[in-house]
Protein backbone atom coordinates (compact mmCIF):
# COMPACT_ATOMS: atom_id res chain seq x y z
CA UNK A 1 0.00 0.00 0.00
CA UNK A 2 1.36 3.43 -0.94
CA UNK A 3 2.21 5.95 1.77
CA UNK A 4 0.11 8.98 2.58
CA UNK A 5 1.09 12.34 1.16
CA UNK A 6 1.24 15.86 2.59
CA UNK A 7 0.36 18.36 -0.15
CA UNK A 8 0.83 22.13 0.07
CA UNK A 9 -0.56 24.65 -2.40
CA UNK A 10 -0.46 28.43 -2.17
CA UNK A 11 -2.65 30.94 -4.03
CA UNK A 12 -0.14 33.62 -5.04
CA UNK A 13 -2.05 36.81 -5.86
CA UNK A 14 -0.84 39.88 -3.92
CA UNK A 15 -3.36 42.68 -4.65
CA UNK A 16 -4.88 40.85 -7.63
CA UNK A 17 -6.63 38.55 -5.17
CA UNK A 18 -9.14 41.25 -4.27
CA UNK A 19 -8.77 44.53 -6.12
CA UNK A 20 -12.44 45.36 -5.57
CA UNK A 21 -12.14 44.72 -1.82
CA UNK A 22 -8.77 46.11 -0.72
CA UNK A 23 -7.66 49.72 -0.77
CA UNK A 24 -4.01 49.36 -1.75
CA UNK A 25 -3.08 52.56 0.09
CA UNK A 26 -4.34 51.08 3.35
CA UNK A 27 -2.90 47.61 2.64
CA UNK A 28 0.53 48.57 1.31
CA UNK A 29 2.44 47.55 4.46
CA UNK A 30 0.48 44.30 4.62
CA UNK A 31 1.49 43.34 1.08
CA UNK A 32 5.07 44.52 1.56
CA UNK A 33 5.43 42.25 4.58
CA UNK A 34 3.84 39.34 2.73
CA UNK A 35 6.36 39.75 -0.10
CA UNK A 36 9.20 39.70 2.44
CA UNK A 37 7.85 36.48 3.93
CA UNK A 38 7.99 34.53 0.65
CA UNK A 39 11.81 34.06 0.52
CA UNK A 40 11.65 33.00 4.19
CA UNK A 41 9.01 30.38 3.40
CA UNK A 42 11.00 29.17 0.39
CA UNK A 43 14.10 28.74 2.53
CA UNK A 44 12.12 26.74 5.09
CA UNK A 45 10.70 24.55 2.34
CA UNK A 46 14.12 23.97 0.81
CA UNK A 47 15.82 23.15 4.12
CA UNK A 48 13.05 20.69 5.00
CA UNK A 49 12.62 19.21 1.51
CA UNK A 50 9.00 20.37 1.37
CA UNK A 51 7.40 20.29 -2.06
CA UNK A 52 4.70 22.89 -2.79
CA UNK A 53 2.63 24.35 -5.60
CA UNK A 54 2.44 28.12 -6.07
CA UNK A 55 -0.69 28.87 -8.09
CA UNK A 56 0.20 32.28 -9.49
CA UNK A 57 -2.01 34.94 -11.08
CA UNK A 58 -0.78 35.52 -14.63
CA UNK A 59 -0.63 39.29 -14.21
CA UNK A 60 2.21 38.81 -11.70
CA UNK A 61 4.46 37.28 -14.39
CA UNK A 62 4.58 40.53 -16.35
CA UNK A 63 7.76 42.59 -16.53
CA UNK A 64 5.95 45.80 -17.48
CA UNK A 65 2.46 47.19 -18.06
CA UNK A 66 2.83 47.22 -21.83
CA UNK A 67 3.17 43.44 -21.78
CA UNK A 68 -0.02 43.08 -19.75
CA UNK A 69 -1.93 45.31 -22.12
CA UNK A 70 -0.61 43.44 -25.15
CA UNK A 71 -1.50 39.99 -23.79
CA UNK A 72 -4.99 40.72 -22.51
CA UNK A 73 -7.48 38.55 -24.44
CA UNK A 74 -9.84 39.98 -27.01
CA UNK A 75 -12.63 38.18 -25.17
CA UNK A 76 -12.55 39.47 -21.63
CA UNK A 77 -14.98 38.12 -19.01
CA UNK A 78 -18.42 39.72 -19.12
CA UNK A 79 -19.08 39.61 -15.39
CA UNK A 80 -22.38 41.14 -14.40
CA UNK A 81 -20.46 42.47 -11.41
CA UNK A 82 -18.16 44.85 -13.30
CA UNK A 83 -16.02 45.41 -10.19
CA UNK A 84 -14.48 41.99 -10.80
CA UNK A 85 -13.00 42.91 -14.18
CA UNK A 86 -9.44 43.69 -13.14
CA UNK A 87 -8.35 44.74 -16.62
CA UNK A 88 -10.12 48.01 -15.89
CA UNK A 89 -7.52 48.73 -13.20
CA UNK A 90 -4.49 48.75 -15.52
CA UNK A 91 -4.61 52.56 -15.59
CA UNK A 92 -4.09 52.60 -11.80
CA UNK A 93 -1.02 50.34 -11.56
CA UNK A 94 2.64 51.13 -12.04
CA UNK A 95 4.80 50.17 -14.99
CA UNK A 96 6.98 47.46 -13.41
CA UNK A 97 7.78 45.52 -10.25
CA UNK A 98 10.28 48.12 -9.09
CA UNK A 99 7.64 50.82 -9.34
CA UNK A 100 4.71 48.68 -8.18
CA UNK A 101 5.51 45.49 -6.21
CA UNK A 102 1.82 44.88 -5.47
CA UNK A 103 0.86 44.06 -9.07
CA UNK A 104 4.05 42.49 -10.49
CA UNK A 105 6.25 39.75 -9.07
CA UNK A 106 8.72 38.30 -11.63
CA UNK A 107 11.59 38.42 -9.12
CA UNK A 108 9.63 36.32 -6.63
CA UNK A 109 8.50 33.90 -9.33
CA UNK A 110 12.16 33.46 -10.28
CA UNK A 111 12.96 32.62 -6.63
CA UNK A 112 10.17 30.04 -6.52
CA UNK A 113 11.31 28.39 -9.75
CA UNK A 114 14.90 27.98 -8.58
CA UNK A 115 13.85 26.47 -5.23
CA UNK A 116 13.87 22.67 -5.39
CA UNK A 117 10.49 20.94 -5.21
CA UNK A 118 8.43 24.05 -5.99
CA UNK A 119 5.88 24.09 -8.81
CA UNK A 120 4.61 27.24 -10.49
CA UNK A 121 0.96 26.61 -11.39
CA UNK A 122 -1.86 28.70 -12.83
CA UNK A 123 -4.26 30.81 -10.82
CA UNK A 124 -5.57 31.99 -14.21
CA UNK A 125 -4.31 35.07 -16.01
CA UNK A 126 -6.63 37.70 -14.53
CA UNK A 127 -7.80 35.99 -11.30
CA UNK A 128 -10.72 34.73 -13.37
CA UNK A 129 -13.99 34.00 -11.55
CA UNK A 130 -15.36 30.81 -13.07
CA UNK A 131 -18.77 30.82 -11.37
CA UNK A 132 -19.65 34.49 -11.78
CA UNK A 133 -22.71 35.36 -13.82
CA UNK A 134 -22.00 36.68 -17.30
CA UNK A 135 -18.67 35.03 -18.09
CA UNK A 136 -18.38 32.09 -20.51
CA UNK A 137 -16.22 29.04 -21.16
CA UNK A 138 -14.81 30.69 -24.29
CA UNK A 139 -13.68 33.68 -22.24
CA UNK A 140 -12.09 31.34 -19.70
CA UNK A 141 -10.28 29.56 -22.53
CA UNK A 142 -8.72 32.80 -23.71
CA UNK A 143 -7.72 33.67 -20.16
CA UNK A 144 -5.84 30.38 -19.74
CA UNK A 145 -4.15 30.83 -23.10
CA UNK A 146 -2.87 34.24 -21.98
CA UNK A 147 -1.60 32.70 -18.72
CA UNK A 148 0.33 30.01 -20.60
CA UNK A 149 1.74 32.56 -23.05
CA UNK A 150 3.17 34.89 -20.40
CA UNK A 151 4.61 31.97 -18.42
CA UNK A 152 6.30 30.60 -21.54
CA UNK A 153 7.52 33.97 -22.79
CA UNK A 154 8.96 35.19 -19.50
CA UNK A 155 10.10 31.99 -17.77
CA UNK A 156 10.01 29.25 -20.41
CA UNK A 157 7.65 27.13 -18.32
CA UNK A 158 4.32 25.43 -19.01
CA UNK A 159 1.69 25.63 -16.29
CA UNK A 160 0.37 22.14 -15.62
CA UNK A 161 -1.71 22.59 -12.46
CA UNK A 162 -4.62 24.96 -11.86
CA UNK A 163 -6.27 26.46 -8.79
CA UNK A 164 -9.58 28.21 -9.41
CA UNK A 165 -9.58 31.74 -7.91
CA UNK A 166 -11.73 32.09 -4.79
CA UNK A 167 -12.26 28.35 -4.98
CA UNK A 168 -14.86 28.82 -7.72
CA UNK A 169 -14.40 25.26 -8.92
CA UNK A 170 -16.39 24.77 -12.12
CA UNK A 171 -16.69 21.20 -13.33
CA UNK A 172 -18.01 22.36 -16.70
CA UNK A 173 -14.67 24.07 -17.38
CA UNK A 174 -12.42 21.04 -16.85
CA UNK A 175 -12.19 20.25 -20.57
CA UNK A 176 -11.14 23.85 -21.21
CA UNK A 177 -8.37 23.40 -18.67
CA UNK A 178 -7.26 20.14 -20.29
CA UNK A 179 -7.12 21.78 -23.71
CA UNK A 180 -4.79 24.40 -22.24
CA UNK A 181 -2.24 21.94 -20.88
CA UNK A 182 -3.60 21.49 -17.35
CA UNK A 183 -3.18 18.03 -15.82
CA UNK A 184 -4.18 18.62 -12.17
CA UNK A 185 -6.78 20.94 -10.64
CA UNK A 186 -7.54 21.68 -7.01
CA UNK A 187 -11.14 21.14 -5.98
CA UNK A 188 -12.89 22.03 -2.74
CA UNK A 189 -13.13 19.85 0.37
CA UNK A 190 -15.67 17.06 0.06
CA UNK A 191 -17.86 18.21 2.97
CA UNK A 192 -21.42 19.47 3.19
CA UNK A 193 -20.67 23.13 3.96
CA UNK A 194 -18.38 23.37 0.91
CA UNK A 195 -20.81 21.64 -1.45
CA UNK A 196 -23.71 23.90 -0.52
CA UNK A 197 -24.02 27.58 0.30
CA UNK A 198 -25.66 28.62 3.54
CA UNK A 199 -25.44 32.33 2.85
CA UNK A 200 -23.65 34.45 5.40
CA UNK A 201 -23.37 31.45 7.72
CA UNK A 202 -21.09 29.55 5.29
CA UNK A 203 -17.81 31.36 6.21
CA UNK A 204 -18.64 30.88 9.89
CA UNK A 205 -19.12 27.14 9.42
CA UNK A 206 -15.78 26.85 7.59
CA UNK A 207 -13.99 28.93 10.23
CA UNK A 208 -15.56 26.93 13.06
CA UNK A 209 -14.37 23.70 11.46
CA UNK A 210 -10.76 24.90 11.74
CA UNK A 211 -11.13 24.46 15.51
CA UNK A 212 -13.69 21.73 16.15
CA UNK A 213 -14.48 18.83 13.81
CA UNK A 214 -17.94 19.43 12.38
CA UNK A 215 -16.87 17.70 9.16
CA UNK A 216 -15.62 14.21 8.47
CA UNK A 217 -11.91 13.54 8.09
CA UNK A 218 -10.66 15.76 5.28
CA UNK A 219 -7.95 13.40 4.07
CA UNK A 220 -8.51 11.30 0.95
CA UNK A 221 -6.94 8.49 -1.08
CA UNK A 222 -8.36 7.69 -4.52
CA UNK A 223 -8.49 10.75 -6.77
CA UNK A 224 -11.30 11.51 -9.17
CA UNK A 225 -10.19 11.85 -12.78
CA UNK A 226 -11.78 13.57 -15.76
CA UNK A 227 -10.33 12.61 -19.15
CA UNK A 228 -6.96 11.91 -17.46
CA UNK A 229 -7.14 15.19 -15.53
CA UNK A 230 -6.54 14.60 -11.81
CA UNK A 231 -8.94 16.37 -9.43
CA UNK A 232 -7.09 16.96 -6.17
CA UNK A 233 -9.30 18.06 -3.25
CA UNK A 234 -8.19 20.65 -0.75
CA UNK A 235 -8.31 19.54 2.87
CA UNK A 236 -7.69 22.52 5.11
CA UNK A 237 -7.10 26.27 4.82
CA UNK A 238 -4.14 27.27 6.99
CA UNK A 239 -5.87 30.10 8.80
CA UNK A 240 -3.37 32.91 9.54
CA UNK A 241 -2.41 34.01 13.02
CA UNK A 242 -4.37 37.00 14.30
CA UNK A 243 -3.79 38.92 17.51
CA UNK A 244 -7.54 38.96 18.06
CA UNK A 245 -7.60 35.15 17.99
CA UNK A 246 -4.74 34.25 20.31
CA UNK A 247 -7.01 32.15 22.51
CA UNK A 248 -7.85 29.74 19.66
CA UNK A 249 -4.40 29.31 18.11
CA UNK A 250 -3.62 26.10 20.02
CA UNK A 251 -6.97 24.59 18.93
CA UNK A 252 -6.25 25.48 15.30
CA UNK A 253 -2.82 23.86 15.37
CA UNK A 254 -4.04 20.74 17.16
CA UNK A 255 -6.76 20.37 14.54
CA UNK A 256 -4.27 20.49 11.66
CA UNK A 257 -1.79 18.13 13.34
CA UNK A 258 -4.50 15.62 14.20
CA UNK A 259 -5.69 15.61 10.60
CA UNK A 260 -2.14 15.16 9.34
CA UNK A 261 -1.63 12.29 11.77
CA UNK A 262 -4.82 10.56 10.68
CA UNK A 263 -3.77 10.82 7.03
CA UNK A 264 -0.27 9.50 7.71
CA UNK A 265 -1.45 6.56 9.84
CA UNK A 266 -4.07 5.54 7.27
CA UNK A 267 -1.99 6.06 4.10
CA UNK A 268 -4.19 8.91 2.94
CA UNK A 269 -3.47 12.36 1.50
CA UNK A 270 -3.82 15.70 3.29
CA UNK A 271 -3.85 18.97 1.35
CA UNK A 272 -3.08 22.22 3.19
CA UNK A 273 -3.43 25.57 1.40
CA UNK A 274 -3.20 29.29 2.03
CA UNK A 275 -2.28 32.59 0.35
CA UNK A 276 1.23 34.02 0.75
CA UNK A 277 -0.39 37.34 1.65
CA UNK A 278 -1.98 35.65 4.68
CA UNK A 279 1.44 36.05 6.31
CA UNK A 280 1.33 39.83 5.78
CA UNK A 281 0.45 40.44 9.43
CA UNK A 282 2.14 38.76 12.38
CA UNK A 283 4.83 37.36 10.09
CA UNK A 284 6.96 35.84 12.86
CA UNK A 285 3.96 34.08 14.44
CA UNK A 286 2.81 32.68 11.10
CA UNK A 287 6.30 31.49 10.26
CA UNK A 288 6.60 29.84 13.68
CA UNK A 289 3.33 27.97 13.13
CA UNK A 290 4.46 26.84 9.67
CA UNK A 291 7.69 25.52 11.19
CA UNK A 292 5.64 23.69 13.82
CA UNK A 293 3.52 22.03 11.12
CA UNK A 294 6.65 20.99 9.21
CA UNK A 295 8.20 19.64 12.41
CA UNK A 296 5.10 17.48 12.87
CA UNK A 297 5.36 16.38 9.24
CA UNK A 298 8.88 15.09 9.88
CA UNK A 299 7.65 13.07 12.86
CA UNK A 300 4.99 11.49 10.64
CA UNK A 301 7.49 10.98 7.84
CA UNK A 302 9.81 9.04 10.16
CA UNK A 303 7.01 6.97 11.70
CA UNK A 304 4.69 6.35 8.75
CA UNK A 305 6.70 7.32 5.66
CA UNK A 306 4.46 10.37 5.10
CA UNK A 307 5.59 12.01 1.83
CA UNK A 308 5.78 15.67 0.87
CA UNK A 309 4.14 16.38 -2.53
CA UNK A 310 3.12 19.24 -4.74
CA UNK A 311 0.12 19.11 -7.06
CA UNK A 312 1.83 18.06 -10.28
CA UNK A 313 3.36 15.06 -8.52
CA UNK A 314 -0.09 13.46 -8.75
CA UNK A 315 -0.16 13.77 -12.53
CA UNK A 316 3.13 11.91 -12.74
CA UNK A 317 1.95 8.90 -10.74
Amino acid sequence: MSSGKFIISLDFEIHWGGVEKWDIKKKSNYFQESRKSIPIVLKIFEENKIRATWATVGFLFATHKEQLEKLQPKLRPNYLNKNLLYYDHFSEIGNSEVEDPFHYAPSLIKEIIKTEGQEIASHTFSHYYCNERGQTAEQFDQDLKAAQTIAKNNFNITLRSLVFPRNQFNRDYLDVAINNGIRVVRSNPNVWFWKNSFGKVTPLLRAFDTLIPISKHLSFDNLETHNNLKILPASRFFRPYKNSETSIQRMKMVRIKNEMSYAAKNNKNYHLWWHPHNFGENVSENIAQLKDIIKHFHILKNRYDFISSNMIDFADK
